[in-house]
């Protein structure tokens, strides 16, 4: 191992200990080195607060030592004024010599920039040490600046015959369980990882799920649904106001009022823009009043252009945002861009088959999950499809050992993943 790649490793060490607390913002480790010694480290902690290049500066005891010293960063220092000063300025003032970078930042304010700025006043700049690491560990965050669109994994459980269901005739009728103990802790420690989750509305109507984190410790995901015309209950676990929800409804049909919440960090302004699984259905024709009014202030330019619909007006509320798109488009992408431009960075889609199908046919997934339950059905709601081991950069499956006397053999999860950046 190169002494490069030994103090990289500890930059995405500490880099990780940001994960619940930094987002949107990407996660940053850094070290500073004199003569083969650590002399400084820190992690940028907190999405607003000090980068890990200010805490790792701040934490030598004796500053005379940075002008022959290395400092070592897995992302490149911003060179711009954010929220922060910019690191190069740090850097350049308190004359460290040498930086060593493990991958670039694509956000455009940066994108290069600041190596440059260190390298013209004369400072050895060393990059790419490590890169795939570092860009996988901050994978949502560069799918976000590369692809304006969250990172997406898909995730759901199965049968060994492929099952993810019985058929259900209505919502009193409970889904199949598949998952353990061990699988459920699984499957939330991933919910506290991301930014946003969702479901399709078919499967918030069957199962009224409640998307957060309890089997594990960290923060609940932004919820996000499809409810083109407000079918799903008040009552709902998806509408209690617990935790930031976005619901999509019916642009011709809905009006938005009201300004968005606030979550993680950044702010919600207004509907979203720019999406295939319930274009073109037909609608119900009933609705919730429970935040609906009659729409006297929508005439003129703002009336209603459906002519079949009745335009209400929905009004946002505390930790709820209605989102107004058009369903004749395709759906997924109009969703992906509400969500980016909300920097809500990750996105974990639970179901069901339908929803799952799409974003499989249209190529938008970067990982999958699929949990395979030690048990048959013989027959049920067939589970999605997809050629993964062709498509997928990484393979790799987690055995989780049985913990219920009901199950005999451990669940496997597999894990496709796509290196797309």
């Amino acid at each position: 191992m190169q002494v490069e790649e030994k103090y990289m490793i500890r930059c995405l060490e500490l880099a990780q200990s940001g994960r619940s607390s930094v987002a949107p913002n990407p996660m940053v480790g850094a070290v500073i080195v004199h003569k083969g010694q650590i002399i400084g480290e820190g992690f940028h902690r907190q999405y607003g607060g000090a980068h890990a290049e200010f805490h790792a500066i701040h934490a030598v005891q004796d500053e005379t030592l940075l002008r022959d010293s290395t400092l070592y960063v897995n992302l490149e220092p911003c060179a711009h004024e954010g929220k922060t000063p910019p690191c190069t300025g740090l850097i350049l003032q308190k004359q460290i010599p040498r930086v060593v970078v493990g991958s670039l930042d694509p956000f455009p304010q940066v994108a290069g920039r600041g190596v440059r700025i260190l390298r013209d006043v004369g400072v050895d700049v060393v990059t790419d040490v490590m890169k795939q690491e570092a860009m996988a560990l901050n994978r949502f965050f560069m799918t976000a600046q590369t692809k304006q669109r969250p990172y997406i994994i898909l995730k759901w459980a199965q049968s060994q015959d492929g099952y993810i269901d019985r058929c259900r005739q209505d919502a009193s009728e409970k889904p199949v369980q598949f998952s353990t103990p061990a699988t459920r802790r699984h499957v939330h420690k991933l919910r506290s990882e991301v930014s946003a989750i969702m479901v399709g509305t078919h499967t918030a109507w069957m199962d009224n799920p409640s998307l957060t984190v309890r089997h594990w410790s960290g923060n609940s995901p932004v919820r996000v649904f499809p409810d083109r015309t407000l079918r799903i209950p008040p009552t709902y676990h998806l509408l209690d106001g617990s935790v930031g929800t976005l619901v999509l409804v019916e642009g011709s049909r809905f009006k938005v009022q009201g300004s968005r919440f606030k979550v993680s960090g950044s702010e919600f302004k207004g509907q979203g823009s720019k999406s295939p699984f319930e274009g073109g259905r037909g609608m119900s024709s009933g609705h919730d009043s429970r935040c609906i009014m009659p729409s006297p202030l929508l005439k003129g330019a703002e009336e209603c252009q459906a002519s079949e619909f009745q335009c209400f007006g929905l009004k946002n509320h505390e930790n709820i945002e209605y989102i107004a798109i058009d369903f004749s488009r395709p759906v997924i992408p109009q969703m992906l861009h509400a969500l980016y431009e909300r920097k809500l960075y990750s996105l974990l889609v639970e179901g069901g088959a339908r929803l799952h199908q799409h974003f499989l046919d249209f190529g938008l997934w970067d990982e999958v999950h699929i949990e395979t339950a030690p048990i048959k059905l013989g027959n049920g709601v067939k589970a999605p499809t997809g050629n993964f081991t062709k498509t997928a950069d990484i393979q790799k499956d987690i055995v989780l050992s049985a913990e219920s006397f009901q199950m005999q053999e451990p669940a496997v999860i597999s894990v496709y993943i796509c290196n797309n950046l």
